[in-house]
């Protein structure tokens, strides 16, 4: 019969093709990887910051002057689960570990724009400016119905 040929499964198909070459006598060179420029990240000094403040999660978001987003994060991203997600104390470690996300960026001064009934609403504006970015303003952007949805229909008893 013939002669049963033992391969290794993690090996791909390229590296089959250097053994083959290396066992043929000919010579295999390695290509060098090209260097890869570091991004530069644009410096932007003041920005906006939006928190969204539900009743089951707090989300911030910085952004630039044109509102091109910098950075975000919420309580689930950080990793609180349930209902300690809307608490004041989860708002401001969303709010420490958005900023260091910002820090490359040379952010300063933010106009915050808050939404919403959380409890994470005042932590999360208390934190910016623990973790050293400067409050600009503080508007309150949460929509509110102009007369809103038709009632339910009265009981009948």
């Amino acid at each position: 019969m013939g002669q049963k040929k033992i391969t290794n499964m993690s090996e791909t198909p390229d590296q089959k093709k250097e053994e083959k070459k290396s066992a043929e006598g000919g010579e295999v060179k390695s290509i060098p990887k090209a260097k890869s420029k570091k991004k530069i990240k644009r410096q932007v000094s003041a920005g906006s910051a939006y928190i969204q403040a539900t009743y089951n999660n707090t989300i911030i978001t910085f952004t630039d002057a044109q509102g091109n987003a910098l950075a975000q994060c919420s309580a689930g991203q950080v990793g609180f689960k349930g209902p300690k997600k809307s608490t004041p104390y989860a708002a401001g470690i969303i709010v420490a570990q958005a900023v260091e996300k910002v820090k490359p960026y040379g952010l300063k001064e933010v106009s915050v724009f808050v939404r919403g009934v959380g409890g994470g609403r005042e932590a999360a504006i208390r934190s910016l400016n623990a973790n050293g970015i400067n409050v600009l303003g503080i508007k309150d952007v949460t929509p509110i119905p102009h007369n809103g949805c038709r009632p339910k229909k009265p009981r009948r008893v």
